[in-house]
């Protein structure tokens, strides 16, 4: 493939150059000559190469190589294998080719990428955004079809060995872990039974070939079915052509099927139960050398598989039969066949494969005769009759083999069925997602049938590829009508009309072949060369006569038509289909359903290819159906080693399965495209104007484009393309504008949050200067006592030492004496024992040569006798000859053997008869027995349906039986005082009902007054502040026309213009500071506001969200509770004159005492509620109406200071005369002004520090309120778990009292009616305290709405008195700015007069009331600052009043829950005690029918 021309080459360039060992090497270039270079290679040899045979290398490409292949710098094939290989060489095997996934099998574990960890990361992560790997390609084929409602599929293809099988285990299980739902314990979800069934059909339909351990012989389809919330719902296997014929023919180094050696190397006794062995013994496995795998423990496997068969539910009855027919197949192999007596007829070679024969007979569970007729004979049905025919040898073989290959591919089928009937399709499923793992292209030494229908399989998926991949970008750029150049591509149509074109294609060929008898596979391969003569795909080899070679997409492939004719036929023998239809094995016979008698008449033709080519043509529809996305598996090397790569290998990969072309495309044409109203909304951030509705669509693009510099893109109809890396230059455009909007919102936080970081920071660093300093100190002290400490020790360290050394020096002196004596002693004592040896030495020295002597004596002797012996025995020896010779014994002998052969005959005979009674008494003895269990099930299903019948009649007695007469036994002065009881118990209930509908009122009532009081209040100072409001407007403008008045002085020279400008500055800042001042108390006072409704709405639905869980779990209390109430109430009234139980009525009269008490307890605490809700209604009242009170004081004081203040204002004009000279202010006037103004500075700006100590304050007390508010949410959920498991607790033990009642044989029954009419007033009590319930749920109601209310009303006043706050202050700066106005335009004469003392009076007074002014305002916002935190201890008292509540609204809960819990026990025990004298009756009727019963179920 060339992608990249050859750049200009110079010398020093860095480039590629072909090899024939490693396909290409890298080198520099040392010389140029015209067309031709010299290259030093990096293999230290010298190359010379022409300019256009060589590509440029890239001298920055990095050492790990890159993600995506489309970002390469030069795409050519060497920067290809090189960046693959780099990647190969650090253990990254997968890496993106645009949208295609390219997976390098390592031949080694890797299990750090595909741990739950890793699958966590790619969850819901973007294309492109992590490292290349299966689960991104799971994940964004799960995404689509959730986000666009699109089935999906994944493609995974590549040679064999490549690891598709793995890629597709992974694909699995990410699927699985995003679509997973949770289960039963004991249950297996879907995809659990999905991963579970790989073990079980690569047992069955894996097996090892060169150029794989583990090549899938079959193709698969998994197709995972999810529901609406994107779970899986079902799963189905579809299977495509599994390879039959290697179940009989294996070639070296191969094996056959996985199962056949697990079996042999399976548990002692399954092998000893199916008569197996070694694998070398069986014909089906021992063609191949290969019997065992590296790192492969069989065993292992055999039970791994049939834990597998346990999780798709494979029972042990069926696992057992699936091995008993893999082993009758290995059997089956192994009998041979012979010529028999007959002309042309078959027999079985010798006693081993009778052996076999019998063997596989048994496992099928059929006749062994009838076994052996289907293997060496047909019959051929005529119209008049059917003639049987006998096989020769060879013909006989062929039939054990197709009965072989018939038997094993149904078994795989029929296993392929139960997995998907184990996992459970959804057919109402919406969505899929199918995961294609079939064989890549094979091509051998020999290429069979199986290796062209594999073939052709890849040929039409690699045509899907080429038209989802190349074809669809191609046809979307015409469709939009862009500016493009057309990229051609290699279509293998014309391959596929060779294989599959009717008529004439090489299948239908075959077919034709089959159905004439004397086809062979020189007719069919002659028929092909006449054909396909002139086709360019199509040759025949040179030195083969039955051959055919076909040029595949992937390469020439030559295929042998041996074997063709046998393999495409698609039958199966009658004589097998009868013979093992009729097996006794269910499972066996199941496998071969009988078929009806016109088919098998018929017996239309059917081929393997027509039937495979169906198949394929239904998965292509379902590929179609769906999006596809595409794994590219790569095989390093034919090794099937790790860390070897090989690049000639890999290149013909990569080639052949279309990554080239896909790069090719991605890169020249746009692979990222956007609809128009998709991009303008992603990218009008970047042009804002083009929001505009003069812009149209294109337009709009086209601004968006320009703005960012762009070039090369298209813009269709629909749709804008653009190049590769545009898009993320678009995106990176659209950062930053969004960057620089956040970085100011970050730059204000920053400040805010720095500033309160110092404060927090000044507060710990003194905190821990206080600390060093405390450290300082301890230290110097524990310095101080150690020193003393050290004194101490030292001294009596020394005392120690000295007197261990005395000690040492004594005890040295005493063991060197003791080890003296001890010397000494040893020495005498080695002396005697050396002396007592001495004497022992001697004694048994000549006691040995005494003993000597008498053996040699009795040794002569006894050879002297032996030599007498055996003189005498050769004597009698010679003797017995001389009579062995007569002809008289040599007869007698010839007679004993003729008899003990007759002996053994009889013995055998009569063995063999013994044998055949045993079988026969055994079937006798069978079919007895199958009688008897017939028997005995009719006769369970007649005593079943008299037991019905019985009870049938038992009831309608019991309907039929007259009422007697109740006779009263009731204590009537215990049932006077219970009636009283309950007279006294709904006395109590109605008056409580009473007080909760007068509080109600109350409450109604007093909500309506202080509603209509706060309204007049709020519109008499609403008319008192516009009344004040005029009467200021008026003054104001009187004060200005008489400023107007005053006339202007000719030749008057003006005052200090420096000291008014510095002052007219002053009260600029001033106002501008007082303006901040006004904003930062209206932004501490809305996130107040925030604040506090954020934490009123938390703590509603706090409060809601636990009343929800306690209303449920309430509910399913009385459904517990009333369970075994109705589950009583069915029982039938009984004939006997029921009698109370005194035990009963105390157990009654102790129950009715603690409801009454529960009553008083509900009583007082409901009373305890009423009075805290007055106090604290009084409460508020009082502090209402003074707070109103007191802000009337204020304003009645701030309107009479200001109407004060304009009158003085309005008089010093008046008095202002009219005359040529006008008196001027005096310096010390002035210096007293200008020293004024300073301290009003300083006022402002320690109301500044008060503001930001409020602010502070203010943040304090939210972080305090909000864990306070945590700590009180997590206590009060904690105590209602508590009471949820209490009232579970309490149902539970309940029902087990209930349960645990023992039946008396006699009980008496309470009076009915008395327990009628009790019942119903506990039904009654019930009612009366669920309302209960309900009003006080409904107070409680009421009362928060009267805190939120209340809390609403608080800020909607201290609202209004801070807008009321503010005119005025605006009223009074504006009079102040008025007065220095008026105050400027005075005009100064050089000749200063006295200064008029009333002027000066006057003008001090005003500066007076200035001050006075500042010092109001500063007590206002002192009196704010106090109401604010006075509105905070309020809302912390409300707080604790509302949790207080609600707990005591808990406890009265519980306490009613119990209540209710008591009543129903009560109920409960009266029912049980009426069931057990119901069914004390009719217990004796039934007995009998119930042991008959109970008998028969036991037996059974």
């Amino acid at each position: 493939m060339h992608l990249v021309a050859p750049s200009n080459i110079v010398v020093g360039s860095l480039v590629w150059v072909e090899d024939p060992e490693v396909a290409w090497i890298d080198g520099e270039v040392k010389e140029v000559n015209g067309e031709e270079i010299t290259i030093n290679c990096t293999s230290e040899k010298t190359v010379v190469a022409k300019i256009s045979d060589v590509y440029p290398k890239d001298p920055e490409f990095p050492s790990c190589g890159v993600d995506d292949m489309t970002k390469l710098a030069y795409l050519h094939d060497p920067g290809l294998l090189q960046n693959l290989k780099c990647r190969y060489d650090i253990n990254e095997i997968y890496t993106y080719t645009g949208n295609i996934l390219i997976a390098v099998n390592p031949f080694r574990s890797l299990p750090h990428l595909y741990d739950n960890h890793i699958m966590e990361q790619y969850k819901g992560a973007a294309w492109g955004e992590m490292s290349p790997h299966p689960f991104a390609v799971a994940d964004s084929a799960y995404r689509k079809m959730i986000n666009e409602g699109i089935s999906q599929s994944i493609l995974v293809s590549g040679e064999s060995g490549a690891g598709k099988t793995e890629s597709t285990k992974m694909l699995m299980r990410y699927l699985a872990y995003m679509g997973g739902r949770a289960n039963k314990p004991e249950e297996r979800s879907v995809e659990q039974k999905v991963l579970e069934s790989n073990p079980v059909l690569e047992a069955f339909g894996n097996a090892k070939t060169v150029r794989n351990n583990n090549s899938s012989r079959f193709g698969k389809f998994v197709e995972i079915q999810f529901d609406q919330r994107g779970s899986i719902s079902g799963a189905a296997i579809r299977t495509y052509l599994l390879e039959r014929s290697r179940v009989c023919q294996v070639s070296d180094p191969e094996r056959n099927y996985h199962c056949f050696y697990m079996l042999c190397a399976g548990a002692p006794e399954d092998v000893e139960k199916y008569k197996l062995g070694n694998a070398r013994t069986f014909h089906y496995l021992n063609q191949s050398n290969c019997y065992e795998l590296d790192a492969v423990d069989d065993s292992k496997d055999y039970l791994a598989t049939r834990r597998a068969m346990d999780v798709v539910g494979i029972s042990q009855a069926e696992q057992d039969a699936i091995f008993r027919v893999v082993a009758a197949i290995l059997h089956l192999g192994n009998v041979d066949f012979a010529k028999g007596q007959e002309t042309d007829a078959a027999e079985p070679k010798d006693d081993k494969s009778r052996f076999h024969l019998k063997t596989a007979a048994e496992l099928f569970m059929c006749d062994e005769k009838s076994l052996e007729d289907s293997l060496c004979k047909r019959v051929i049905v005529t119209r008049g009759e059917s003639i049987t025919k006998s096989l020769d040898p060879d013909a006989a073989t062929v039939s054990r083999d197709a009965l072989a290959k018939i038997v094993y591919s149904k078994l795989f089928d029929w296993l392929v069925d139960k997995i998907n009937v184990s996992i459970s399709q959804d057919p109402g499923s919406k969505f899929l997602i199918g995961v294609l793992d079939i064989y890549g292209f094979e091509s051998f030494k020999t290429n069979s049938f199986e290796q062209f229908c594999i073939n052709l399989t890849n040929e039409k998926l690699q045509q899907h590829f080429n038209q989802h991949v190349f074809k669809m970008v191609q046809e979307e750029y015409k469709k939009e009508e862009i500016d493009w150049s057309y990229i051609d591509f290699v279509d293998n149509q014309d391959i596929l009309d060779l294989i599959e074109k009717k008529p004439g294609g090489i299948i239908a060929l075959l077919d034709e072949a089959c159905m004439f008898p004397r086809s062979t596979h020189e007719t069919f391969a002659q028929k092909l060369y006449q054909t396909f003569k002139d086709h360019k795909r199509f040759s025949k080899p040179k030195l083969a006569r039955t051959d055919f070679t076909i040029c595949h997409y992937a390469g020439d492939v030559t295929y042998q038509t041996e074997l063709f004719l046998d393999k495409n036929k698609d039958y199966v023998v009658p004589e097998h289909q009868a013979l093992l239809g009729a097996s006794k094995c269910s499972f066996v016979s199941s496998l071969f359903p009988h078929l009806p008698q016109e088919s098998s008449k018929s017996s239309k033709f059917s081929s393997i290819g027509s039937r495979f080519k169906q198949q394929l043509q239904v998965l292509l529809e379902t590929l179609s159906a769906t999006e596809p996305h595409y794994i590219r598996c790569v095989k390093p090397n034919n090794a099937l080693k790790p860390a070897i790569f090989e690049n000639n290998n890999v290149l013909q990969q990569l080639q052949c399965g279309g990554v080239m072309e896909a790069i090719r495309i991605s890169c020249a044409g746009f692979p990222s495209r956007k609809v128009f109203s998709e991009f303008i909304v992603r990218f009008a951030i970047l042009a804002p104007e083009v929001l505009c509705w003069s812009y149209g669509e294109v337009t709009a693009i086209k601004r968006i484009l320009e703005k960012s510099n762009l070039s090369g893109y298209q813009i269709g109809k629909t749709k804008v393309f653009l190049r590769a890396g545009q898009m993320a230059e678009l995106d990176a455009c659209r950062s930053e504008v969004l960057g620089r909007s956040a970085s100011v919102i970050q730059r204000k936080v920053h400040t805010y949050l720095g500033r309160k970081h110092f404060v927090l920071l000044q507060l710990s660093v003194i905190q821990i200067q206080a600390l060093c300093r405390g450290q300082v100190a301890r230290h110097q002290y524990e310095g101080m006592r150690r020193e003393a400490a050290c004194l101490n020790i030292q001294k009596h360290l020394r005392k120690f030492l000295a007197r261990k050394t005395y000690k040492n020096l004594c005890f040295s002196a005493v063991s060197i004496q003791a080890g003296m004596r001890g010397m000494t002693a040893r020495n005498d004592l080695l002396s005697r024992k050396q002396t007592r040896a001495a004497t022992l030495i001697q004694s048994h020295c000549r006691q040995f040569l005494a003993s000597l002597h008498y053996l040699r004596l009795q040794k002569a002797a006894i050879s002297t006798q032996s030599a007498w012996r055996a003189r005498v025995a050769r004597r009698e020896l010679r003797k017995l000859k001389m009579a062995a010779k007569e002809t008289g014994a040599l007869q007698e002998a010839k007679s004993k053997l003729e008899k003990q052969v007759e002996e053994l005959t009889r013995c055998l005979q009569l063995e063999k008869q013994m044998r055949v009674d045993l079988e026969e008494s055994k079937n006798q003895e069978n079919a007895r027995l199958q009688s008897a269990l017939d028997k005995m099930q009719l006769e369970f299903q007649e005593t079943k349906e008299l037991l019905i019948k019985e009870c049938e009649a038992a009831k309608n007695s019991a309907e039929q039986v007259p009422v007697f007469q109740e006779v009263p036994v009731v204590d009537d002065e215990l049932m006077s005082r219970l009636t009283a009881d309950n007279e006294q118990l709904k006395a109590l209930v109605s008056s409580l009902e009473q007080k909760i509908d007068e509080t109600e009122r109350e409450y109604e009532e007093y909500r309506n007054q202080e509603s209509a009081r706060l309204q007049s209040a709020v519109q008499k100072m609403e008319l008192e502040f516009r009344e004040t409001k005029g009467s200021l407007m008026k003054e104001r403008e009187a004060a200005k026309n008489s400023a107007e008045q005053v006339p202007a002085t000719h030749g008057v020279p003006p005052i200090d213009d420096e000291l008014m400008n510095r002052l007219t500055a002053e009260n600029e800042q001033l106002k501008a500071l007082v303006s901040s001042l006004e904003q930062k108390i209206d932004e501490t006072e809305r996130m107040y506001e925030e604040y506090r409704n954020q934490e009123s709405a938390r703590l509603q639905s706090a409060v809601r969200t636990m009343q929800l869980e306690f209303r449920e779990t309430k509910g399913f209390g009385m459904k517990e509770c009333e369970a075994p109430n109705n589950s009583a109430e069915h029982v039938l009234a009984t004939q006997e004159v029921p009698v109370i139980d005194d035990e009963l009525m105390i157990r009654l009269t102790v129950e009715n005492e603690q409801l009454k008490a529960l009553v008083s307890s509900l009583e007082q605490k409901i009373d305890e509620t009423e009075r805290k809700y007055e106090e604290y209604r009084n409460q508020e009242s009082a502090r209402l109406q003074s707070a109103f009170h007191k802000m009337q004081l204020e304003f009645q004081e701030t309107k009479g200071f200001l109407m004060k203040e304009f009158e003085a204002a309005k008089n010093c004009a008046e008095q202002v005369p009219s005359a040529q000279v006008v008196p001027v202010i005096d310096d010390e006037l002035m210096n007293r002004l200008s020293a004024e103004n300073e301290q009003l500075k300083a006022l402002v700006s320690s109301l500044e520090q008060k503001i930001d100590e409020t602010e502070r304050k203010y943040e304090e007390y939210r972080n305090q309120e909000s864990a306070r508010l945590q700590s009180a949410l997590q206590k009060m959920q904690f105590e209602f778990q508590e009471t949820k498991g209490f009232l579970m607790k309490e149902c539970e033990a309940a029902r087990n009292s209930a349960e645990q009642v023992a039946a008396a044989k006699e009980v008496p029954v309470i009076d009915v009616e008395l327990m009628n009419r009790l019942i119903a007033d506990n039904e009654q009590l019930k009612a009366l305290v669920s309302s209960l319930e309900q009003k006080i749920d409904e107070t409680e109601r009421k009362y928060q709405q009267s805190v939120n209310q209340e809390s609403a009303r608080l800020q909607s006043a201290l609202h209004k008195m801070q807008l009321e706050f503010q005119e005025t202050k605006g009223l009074l700066t504006k009079e102040c700015e008025a007065t220095k106005n008026s105050a400027e335009q005075v005009p100064v004469i050089q000749e200063v007069p006295d200064v008029d003392d009333e002027l000066m009076n006057r003008l001090t007074a005003e500066n007076k009331r200035l001050k006075a002014l500042v010092s109001s305002l500063e007590q206002k916002i002192d009196e704010i600052e106090s109401r604010f935190d006075e509105t905070n201890k309020v809302s912390e008292e409300r707080l604790k009043q509302a949790m207080d509540a609600e707990m005591k609204i808990i406890e009265l809960k519980t306490t009613m829950q119990r209540l209710e819990e008591k009543i129903l026990d009560m109920e409960t025990e009266d029912q049980i005690l009426r069931q057990q004298a119901l069914l004390s009756a009719p217990s004796r009727t039934m007995s009998e029918h119930l042991s008959i019963v109970a008998s028969g179920v036991s037996y059974i």
